[in-house]
């Protein structure tokens, strides 16, 4: 991920976070893991659906894998794992849940992770960022992008 984007954004309206998105995903090479946490509502799926649009891949298709735990996404690029660790117990092994280890031995792979604060006592790869996303409803988001 591009260095220029390791930093506090504040998106104003649902487009902006779309497009903060969009900027991420132009600058991803393979091999990344993106931790995403937030509330409810805080835009998660919508920074997805930007990261996937800059992949050229129909974000009508993109949903939030709540219920299916894990989507995959064949861009032109890379495969992207699309995962929701929402409904994991959180006394239960989530990686182990959704497969995370078989998952990130595709070295050229993408995986995107929902609720990733319930990830606990991964051995994380070397290249993951983390996204934090505070505010909900109508209310603009703050958006703070790190490397791990």
């Amino acid at each position: 991920m591009n260095e220029n984007l390791l930093k506090d954004f504040v998106c104003e309206t649902p487009e902006a976070t779309f497009d903060l998105g969009e900027r991420i995903g132009e600058s991803l090479e393979g091999g990344e893991m993106i931790l995403l946490s937030g509330g409810l509502g805080a835009g998660k799926t919508l920074l997805t659906k930007g990261i996937l649009y800059a992949l050229e891949y129909d974000v009508d298709e993109v949903t939030s894998p709540s219920f299916t735990l894990v989507n995959l996404y064949k861009t032109v690029r890379f495969d992207v794992y699309h995962i929701d660790l929402w409904r994991i117990d959180e006394n239960s092994d989530a990686a182990f849940a959704v497969g995370l280890n078989e998952i990130i031995e595709d070295e050229a792979a993408i995986a995107i992770i929902e609720w990733s604060e319930r990830l606990r006592n991964f051995s994380f790869p070397e290249n993951v960022f983390r996204v934090d996303i505070k505010g909900d409803g109508d209310d603009a988001r703050i958006v703070n992008i790190k490397k791990m």
